[in-house]
């Protein structure tokens, strides 16, 4: 038996990936609702990033899917 095998690497990884995924979405969908409410996070000054936001949500969907894909085509 393979190491791999014996420990479910293949499967880990995959779960990662859409972990990976799954918190960029979360985070950066929480932070783009937040700032079109007129919030901002509490005790912390800065600017809201809309162009920063959006890319880091598009890049977390693509990861998503590749992770779910990974895991589903297994």
């Amino acid at each position: 038996m393979d190491v791999v095998d014996a420990l479910g690497l293949d499967a880990l990884l995959g779960q990662f990936v859409v972990a990976l995924g799954g918190a960029l979405v979360l985070g950066n969908g929480y932070a783009i609702y937040k700032a079109r409410r007129g919030e901002g996070p509490s005790g912390e000054a800065g600017e809201f990033r809309a162009g920063r936001a959006w890319w880091l949500f598009g890049v977390g969907v693509v990861i998503l899917v590749w992770g779910l894909i990974s895991l589903f085509a297994e």
